[in-house]
């Protein structure tokens, strides 16, 4: 009895603790259930900060430089302006409008959201330091594609060098940016729902029909539309300056880690691949392009070299996070002979004047690499596309998104510079072209 009486003094203490205890325990999976607020992911968003900056330099300087060194000295500061001029109204037009258009989706699905986006995030609107894009802030994937909408119209004016005129080649990357470029990135990276992307299931991971085969059939537009040289097939058009095209070759090497690798949005396994596969493709194309020379001419040349690199490049673009390494040695030697082909032989067939081989390296590299990545996707042959569909839906798939990008950039390059022409014009005066344009245009020359 001596120890009852204890006992039943403390028996309420007892029940309110059991009580507590089960109540801790009763809103226990409540609390542990409620998932923390997303948040960006530091590695990734410092791997995206420096791919942007990388993906930059590939166009100012390094395609600037790469160009610069292929035209004749005359002209050399007149591709120097271009390519700045074109890159800052590009991204000036991308945070206005371009993202928005590129990359939002509307809340309900209409007719047209596959093909082209929404106004909703016109100059950024709505977008914070803590809005997320994935696993990084959105404004770091806005600043990356950026990069994206500002390179690719700078590879087109290439084509049209030493003839045409400045105003008329800003003018026209304005109207193909919008009307080719924007609904091109939407259909392929725009999200589910997507035409070419999530609809026809083909695989670009970072832009081989979105830039390259896009801004390869606009320069062969511009390049037929715009006429030959005057004196060409006569005069020298010999490179003025093949160091400059070389160092341009090689920054946009080292440049294109970020357009490739970047492309993953993190920092991690298939970011690695992307960075080797960019790696051996384009030591194969560099090889390739010179080994191709040395049969049909008896000589290997630097500028062969350099152009099979931009090959490479170009080739493994689409390919370079789902193929295996082994698979991007062969898109990359596929590319350097192909592409040496169609900006020689082909080329000399048609008779096309595409100054600096714009369509000959981005629209027929773009095409090698595309159809490519539906063949070395495949985890049989090394790929590491866990979803890959078999063997004739992919390459079907890649094949349509192929022939959609050079309708789209074809149409549109040719309603495009059919306006330019008819507002300001597409060719400088005779005189003025065999000045060059540095001194007609700018004022100023490179070498005294």
């Amino acid at each position: 009895m001596k120890y009852l009486k204890p006992l039943l003094a403390a028996a309420p203490v007892l029940a309110l603790s059991a009580a507590a205890a089960f109540a801790q325990d009763a809103v226990a999976p409540a609390v542990e259930a409620a998932a923390p607020a997303p948040t960006a992911d530091p590695g990734h968003t410092a791997w995206m900060l420096v791919s942007t900056v990388l993906v930059i330099m590939m166009t100012v300087p390094a395609l600037a430089l790469f160009y610069g060194g292929l035209v004749r000295s005359k002209n050399v500061l007149s591709i120097l302006m271009q390519c700045l001029i074109g890159f800052a109204v590009m991204a000036i037009l991308w945070i206005t409008y371009g993202y928005s258009i590129a990359f939002t989706m509307p809340g309900e699905a209409t007719a047209l959201s596959p093909f082209i986006g929404t106004l909703d995030k016109v100059m950024l609107a709505g977008i914070t330091p803590d809005s997320l894009s994935g696993s990084i802030p959105e404004i770091v994937f806005v600043a990356f594609q950026m990069t994206f909408a500002c390179i690719t119209p700078a590879l087109i004016i290439g084509a049209s060098a030493e003839r045409v005129k400045f105003s008329a080649v800003i003018f026209f990357l304005i109207l193909w940016f919008t009307f080719a470029y924007l609904p091109m990135a939407h259909m392929v990276w725009g999200g589910d729902g997507s035409y070419i992307g999530s609809g026809w299931g083909a695989l670009d991971f970072a832009g081989g029909t979105v830039v390259h085969i896009n801004a390869g059939i606009a320069g062969l537009v511009i390049a037929i539309m715009g006429g030959k040289r005057i004196g060409l097939g006569r005069d020298n058009f010999a490179p003025h300056n093949l160091v400059l095209t070389y160092i341009g070759a090689m920054l946009l090497w080292v440049g294109w880690f970020g357009f490739n690798a970047g492309s993953e949005l993190a920092a991690d396994g298939v970011a690695g691949y992307a960075l080797v596969n960019t790696i051996v493709a384009t030591a194969a194309a560099a090889i390739a392009w010179p080994f191709a020379e040395w049969l049909t001419r008896g000589h290997a040349s630097l500028l062969g070299g350099a152009s099979g690199v931009v090959a490479g490049l170009v080739a493994i673009t689409p390919a370079c996070g789902t193929a295996g390494p082994f698979g991007a040695v062969i898109i990359g030697l596929a590319a350097g002979a192909i592409c040496f082909w169609a900006s020689t032989w082909v080329k000399s067939k048609f008779g096309y004047d595409d100054a600096l081989d714009v369509f000959g390296v981005h629209g027929v590299g773009g095409i090698v690499g595309a159809i490519l990545t539906g063949v070395f996707a495949n985890p049989a042959l090394g790929g590491i596309y866990a979803d890959y569909p078999g063997f004739g839906t992919q390459v079907t798939a890649q094949v349509v998104a192929v022939i959609i990008c050079i309708l789209v950039s074809g149409i549109v390059s040719v309603i495009a510079l059919t306006i330019v022409k008819a507002i300001v014009g597409l060719r400088v005066t005779e005189t003025a072209e065999r000045e060059g344009l540095d001194v007609t245009t700018h004022g100023e020359r490179a070498y005294n």
